[in-house]
């Protein structure tokens, strides 16, 4: 760091206001590159369908390793199209956590099909398949409905235990579709998010890792006649020539301009990527004690989509943060199975693991433009430090 680094570094942990995501440093680095993106749509007049968009999708694969992906309308139509696809719907058990945003329940629902909810583990957030597994034998036992998909949720940018899931996947003959909204830029065993289970959905919904300025998402493939069957449910159930309806489908399409972004966006990413790393080790070195014991799963690296602590002192700790200017988040204070729409699918006995994280988590500042003198005025107002 140069001294004229170190006296802006300075300013930034007294003056410069500590932005929870800041798409506008982001924004600044690239907005020639984005600029010239939108002046090249605007000459070419595809606004549905353009280059971008199969350019995004190759980008896609070739970050992941993902044999193939589609680029959607958002992340909510990421987790619909692909079950429409399989022909998930009544009567049919689709196993996913309770801790999570509501999407992942919507999406099931809107196939007609019954959300069972799992809990969690208590160290990663994610789906516990000790859980999982109880959860489908009492599925079997009530006889009601028919187990068919698990979808597991990298939450707040942590993968699951794969390895574990898979397992019980395999034992009962289960699809296995992965939820990683929050992940992209996650790894477990080696693979990238999006390149982990057979078929992975995420968002590009402008808060996540690797946003757009608007709606999008993308459904990553292993098996080609999957990608193919959800590309023509993506553009209304049409057939190749797109004038004929050759099964039910949706508009779940992803306009020229925000596959542009994205693929800007996707180009920076592996610095983004390093640098969150780096502020989420800076974090939780000093912050270890004073929060719950957290780990990613032995063969996972977290994307850092946030950076989420359990605290006994939830509310306090956020107060104290609010009185020093400094933004945070609870995801999230209501666990699925307590909310009003779908409260009538809550387990008996509840979900204790999930119940008291809901309590206890928040989630700090976390983006790749921090400087450490930011992140050093967060960590000491977590501690209570002046």
């Amino acid at each position: 760091m140069t001294s004229k680094d170190a006296v802006l570094d300075k300013a930034d942990a007294t003056t410069v206001p500590v932005a929870f995501i800041d798409l506008k440093a982001q924004q600044a680095r690239i907005r020639d590159r984005i600029e010239a993106r939108f002046q090249a749509i605007l000459d070419h007049g595809a606004y549905i369908n353009g280059p971008e968009v199969r350019e995004l999708e190759d980008a896609l694969c070739d970050f992941t390793g993902a044999p193939h992906a589609l680029a959607v309308s958002n992340g909510t139509d990421a987790l619909v199209i692909p079950m429409m696809a399989l022909g998930i719907g009544a009567g049919d058990a689709v196993f996913i956590p309770a801790f999570t945003y509501n999407a992942t329940a919507n999406a099931v629902l809107m196939q007609g099909a019954t959300p069972v909810f799992v809990d969690v583990c208590p160290k990663h957030f994610t789906m516990d398949p000790e859980h999982l597994e109880s959860q489908i034998q009492a599925i079997k036992a009530a006889g009601k409905l028919t187990p068919k998909m698990i979808i597991p949720v990298d939450l707040f940018g942590i993968p699951c235990d794969y390895d574990a899931i898979f397992q019980v996947a395999k034992a009962h003959d289960l699809m296995v579709m992965a939820d990683a909204a929050q992940s992209f830029g996650a790894k477990y065993d080696g693979k990238w998010a999006g390149n982990i289970a057979p078929i992975t959905a995420t968002s590009f919904f402008p808060a996540k890792p690797l946003g757009c300025y608007g709606d999008g998402g993308a459904i990553f493939f292993h098996d080609k006649a999957h990608r193919d069957l959800c590309e023509s449910i993506r553009w209304h159930g049409t057939d190749d020539g797109r004038k004929l309806s050759v099964r039910v489908g949706l508009n779940g399409r992803l306009d020229s301009l925000q596959c542009a972004v994205v693929t800007e966006k996707l180009r920076i990413f592996p610095d983004e990527l390093a640098r969150r790393t780096e502020i989420a080790e800076r974090y939780w070195d000093a912050l270890k004690d004073v929060a719950d014991p957290f780990a990613v799963p032995t063969k996972g690296q977290s994307g850092w989509g946030l950076f989420t602590l359990a605290l006994d002192n939830r509310d306090a700790v956020q107060t104290r943060l609010k009185e020093a200017e400094i933004p945070t988040a609870i995801y999230y204070q209501t666990a699925l199975h307590k909310m009003p729409a779908f409260v009538e699918y809550a387990p008996a006995g509840g979900l204790p693991v999930t119940e008291r994280l809901a309590d206890r988590v928040l989630s700090l500042p976390m983006h790749p433009y921090l400087t450490d003198a930011q992140v050093d005025r967060v960590i000491k107002a977590v501690l209570g430090r002046s």
